[in-house]
């Protein structure tokens, strides 16, 4: 999993897909952290892309670098409480100008089920399981 996040940390901005009915939905994100040996991400209970992965927890990863990227899929299951939501704020303080612990807005979700393909143009290929 370190190598997951280290790669998707080190793209800045990587890309998560939902689904939305039949139609996939894909929105740019640049925060994730281990937390309880869980890759997760964060996001407001307010936008659609919630009420997507509440409906359907199917979700996509997509970033590259440097000729590298990798795709990860699996389930996206919420874990918000008090304190992963206070661990994404310590991991990424810029969170604070959106949220705050118990606001009623700030959703935490791990990966679950997780596969990670990670493939460049010189056509190294490997895949990590979450």
């Amino acid at each position: 999993m370190n190598e997951v996040i280290e790669f998707l940390t080190d793209c800045g901005v990587f890309f998560l897909a939902t689904v939305e009915g039949d139609q996939p939905k894909v929105r740019p994100y640049g925060f994730v952290m281990d937390y309880d040996g869980k890759l997760c991400l964060c996001t407001n209970n307010k936008k659609p892309s919630y009420a997507q992965m509440k409906a359907n927890p199917a979700v996509e990863i997509s970033a590259s670098k440097e000729g590298k990227w990798i795709r990860l899929k699996g389930n996206a299951v919420f874990c918000t409480t008090p304190e992963s939501q206070a661990k994404a704020l310590e991991a990424m303080p810029g969170l604070a100008g959106m949220y705050a612990v118990g606001d009623g807005l700030f959703e935490i979700f791990a990966i679950e089920n997780g596969v990670a393909d990670f493939c460049s143009m010189a056509g190294e290929n490997h895949q990590v399981i979450l």
